[in-house]
């Protein structure tokens, strides 16, 4: 425990570290592009109609959590976490009111409701989506979000808006539902991986996420649980835990191919695939797995769209923007500490204890002995391993709070390997964080 308190500690500084330093250089030249460093968000103080909903989701789950997840038979369990995580994203969301925290925010100008319209003819739009990308003066641009990703996800908004579910209300509350879900996957993950028991261990860790203040409403809290949701499937393919493991793994290939066509960052997944496969010492759902991970590549190559050239495209519009003045330097240990917001204390006291246990989970793996917490931290490193490639990139100067809630929300169940008598403890740490940063920031996403 006093180890982990060290490291929670460290965290806390390194937090401290990057608003100090932050602070000092977006007051000399402005150049991090954010108001409240290290996170995209600016200081306002308030209170909202979601308060007493957010105070009364996290002291219920404080309270009752860990005892029900160690109770529950396992399907109330998932509804349970899959209604907790709801009612905590939605009142975290409404601590902002209904216009400014949910209806309001994926219509700005960066995001992309604003280009609906420009989608009345899908096929001629994707041929000429890369056309627009680069800002030319004198010529149409996308919007940054719109620029910044493959058109699966304003197609998104698009296919919502053409079946009646238009404006930012709708959309708001579409990535908040989706988002709402990644709870059930990673259990489900964490099942088919470990065993029941890691999972339970890990259900209010899950909920009670600090995750969730970003989880709503941006839009990737949605690209988190379509992730979240081809590792599921692929691990249960992997452990041979359903009825057919060839279409689990054939759907896990179809919601890669549509993770990498929401964020081209999402690629990284494929390392945290290769993971899974690791982790249950099995490549036989790969061949199903490509083959389903072809079809939308194929469907977008075939209307138009050119994945590549416009990856390509995007760099140069990235460093037309923010990216190119904001100090690497800076941003190399500032996105860590972003992550810690986003994961809170009792995660990163959980990988403490996951990198002290890797060396003896890989001595077990390597002898076909491997037990249910160190598949686990094999989860959770390869989680980490992403992220950290994404760091390295320089393509995640700032924003991760929002840009890695895929790879978080894989990072949180090492809190499941915290002694089971502090787990209140750890559970009131990472409500307090939410809720601080909530009431306290205007977060940009």
């Amino acid at each position: 425990m006093r180890r982990d308190l060290v490291v929670a500690a460290l965290a806390v500084l390194l937090v401290t570290a990057a608003v100090v330093v932050g602070r000092i250089l977006e007051d000399r030249d402005g150049s991090l592009h954010v108001n409240w460093p290290p996170l995209y968000a600016k200081w306002d103080p308030h209170l909202g109609p979601g308060t007493p909903a957010a105070l009364a989701v996290a002291a219920a789950v404080v309270a009752y959590g860990p005892a029900l997840a160690a109770r529950l038979p396992w399907r109330a369990l998932l509804v349970s976490a899959w209604a907790a995580s709801t009612a905590w994203i939605w009142s975290l969301a409404l601590v902002d009111g209904w216009h400014r925290g949910v209806a309001e925010r994926l219509t700005t100008k960066y995001e992309y409701l604003r280009v609906i319209d420009r989608f009345d003819d899908i096929p001629a739009t994707l041929r000429d989506f890369t056309q627009h990308i680069v800002q030319v003066p004198g010529e149409y641009h996308w919007p940054a979000h719109t620029a910044g990703h493959p058109p699966a996800a304003p197609l998104t908004f698009v296919f919502l808006d053409r079946i009646g579910l238009g404006g930012g209300g709708w959309a708001g509350a579409f990535v908040i539902t989706a988002g709402s879900t990644v709870a059930v996957a990673v259990l489900l993950t964490l099942r088919a991986l470990g065993d029941e028991a890691v999972a339970r261990r890990a259900a209010p860790f899950l909920v009670l996420a600090p995750a969730a203040v970003w989880m709503g409403a941006s839009a990737d809290g949605y690209f988190a649980a379509v992730a979240a949701w081809m590792i599921a499937l692929l691990a249960l393919a992997a452990t041979r835990a359903v009825r057919s493991p060839a279409l689990a793994a054939t759907a896990a290939g179809l919601l890669f191919g549509l993770t990498c066509y929401l964020s081209y960052g999402l690629t990284l997944f494929a390392v945290v695939a290769a993971g899974v496969l690791l982790i249950a010492r099995t490549a036989r759902p790969l061949p199903y797995f490509v083959a389903g991970a072809v079809v939308v590549p194929l469907v977008f190559t075939a209307l138009g769209f050119n994945w590549w050239e416009a990856y390509h495209l995007l760099v140069d519009r990235y460093y037309q923007g923010a990216a190119g003045v904001r100090p690497y330097w800076y941003w190399i240990w500032a996105n860590p500490a972003c992550t810690v917001f986003i994961v809170g204390l009792a995660t990163v006291a959980g990988l403490r204890r996951s990198v002290a246990a890797a060396p003896g989970a890989v001595r077990r793996w390597r002898a076909g002995d491997s037990t249910a917490a160190d598949r686990l931290v094999g989860l959770v490193l390869v989680a980490l391993l992403a992220v950290a490639a994404a760091d390295l990139s320089g393509m995640s100067k700032a924003e991760t709070e929002r840009i890695w809630l895929p790879f978080a929300v894989l990072l949180l169940p090492a809190a499941a390997l915290l002694p089971r008598p502090s787990a209140r403890a750890w559970l009131t740490a990472q409500a307090v964080l939410a809720l601080a940063v909530n009431h306290l920031l205007f977060t940009g996403w």
